[in-house]
C-alpha cells in the first residue's frame, strides 16, 4: 500500500551487514510484472513476474512473487493484542504492530515465509516498512529496519528473494545493511520519486501507478523498466474498473 514518510539514519541498522543466503536466490527478471493483489487471474502471454497475496496461489510458468504485510495486520487478522499499535490513519482496518516487539513481529512474518515458500513462490515483498512514519512517534525506525534485515534473511534461507516495498528514502548503506534484493514502488512517478529506486537497484524494480495516463508515465525518464499502470483496486479482468496496461 502506498505512503509516504520523512526518514532519519538509523545507524544500529547498518552495523547488521545482511548475511549471504546458503541456498539458491533467483534474481528478479527483467521484463513485463502484473501486481494481482486483488482476485488472482491468468497472466497475459507477454508477463513475466506476477505479485499475488500470501493467502493465493502462485501463478504458473512465471516469476512468482509473494506480498507479505511485515509491519501491520492484514484485515481481519487475529493478532495478539499486546502487538497490536493503533488503526492506520489511512487504512483504519489495519493496525500498526508494535516493532519493539522484535522477535515476536519476526515469528508472525516468518510464518507467512514459510506458506508463501511452500507454496512455490519465487520472492516476497515486505510491505509498510514505513509503518513507524505513520505512528506519531510510537515506533521507531532502528526496530523496523532490524526486524526488516532479521526477515530479509529467514527468507534468503528459504530460497524467496526479497523486496524492499516503497520507503525511497532509506539509503545505499541501509539497503546493502538490510539485504534487500529489488524495490517495489507504487505511485514513484506521481510523486516523482522514481530515481530513488533505480538508483539503488537499477533494473530490479517492480513500478506500479494508478493515475496518469500510460503515455505521461512511459515518458517519464527516470521511471523503472518494469512500470505499468493499474486499478487502485486491482481488479481482474472482467471488472469494468480494470486496467492492466505497460510500458
Amino acid at each position: 500500500m502506498r505512503w509516504r514518510g520523512t526518514v532519519l539514519v538509523a545507524a544500529a541498522v547498518l552495523s547488521l551487514g545482511a548475511c549471504a543466503p546458503s541456498v539458491q536466490v533467483d534474481p528478479l527478471p527483467v521484463g513485463v510484472a502484473d501486481y494481482q493483489l486483488g482476485e488472482p487471474y491468468p497472466p497475459a502471454a507477454d508477463v513475466t513476474v506476477v505479485v499475488r497475496d500470501s493467502t493465493a496461489t502462485p501463478a504458473d510458468g512465471v516469476y512468482s512473487v509473494c506480498y507479505v504485510n511485515a509491519f501491520q495486520t492484514q484485515p481481519d487478522e487475529s493478532v495478539d493484542p499486546a502487538l497490536l499499535v493503533e488503526p492506520d490513519p489511512a487504512w483504519p482496518d489495519e493496525y500498526l504492530l508494535d516493532t519493539a516487539q522484535r522477535d515476536a513481529l519476526t515469528e508472525r512474518v516468518d510464518a507467512v515465509l514459510q506458506r508463501c515458500g511452500a507454496a512455490g513462490f519465487d520472492a516476497v515483498e515486505l510491505d509498510n516498512l514505513d509503518s513507524w512514519t505513520r505512528s506519531g512517534g510510537r515506533l521507531d525506525r532502528e526496530d523496523t529496519l532490524a526486524i526488516a534485515a532479521t526477515v530479509t534473511d529467514a527468507a534468503h534461507e528459504r530460497g524467496l528473494a526479497v523486496g524492499q516495498k516503497n520507503t525511497p528514502d532509506l539509503t545505499a548503506e541501509e539497503v546493502d545493511a538490510i539485504g534487500f534484493d529489488f524495490a517495489v514502488a507504487e505511485e514513484c512517478h506521481e510523486f516523482d520519486e522514481c530515481a530513488a529506486y533505480t538508483a539503488l537497484y537499477g533494473d530490479q524494480v517492480i513500478a506500479v501507478e494508478y493515475t496518469g495516463t500510460l503515455q505521461s508515465i512511459c515518458a517519464d525518464p527516470d521511471r523503472p523498466v518494469m512500470t505499468s499502470l493499474r486499478d487502485r483496486d486491482l481488479t481482474a479482468p472482467g471488472s469494468p474498473e480494470h486496467v492492466s496496461e505497460h510500458c
